[in-house]
């Protein structure tokens, strides 16, 4: 008896599970490794302004 049939789980599902694993440890070494074009201080700025502005619109008649 193999392990998946131990488990319950076919080998598709497994293999599913193991791309899905490699594709996010892929993205989290991409993302540590950096390489961003816009600085994080940046978007938080922008972030900001717009919710300022959102204000203003909704608060001041």
């Amino acid at each position: 008896m193999s392990d998946q049939q131990k488990n319950g789980r076919p080998d598709f599902i497994t293999s599913r599970v193991q791309k899905r694993r490699a594709k996010i440890a892929e993205e989290i070494s991409r993302n540590r490794a950096g390489g961003h074009k816009i600085p994080t201080w940046v978007l938080a700025a922008i972030l900001a302004v717009v919710l300022v502005g959102w204000l203003a619109l909704i608060l001041l008649p």
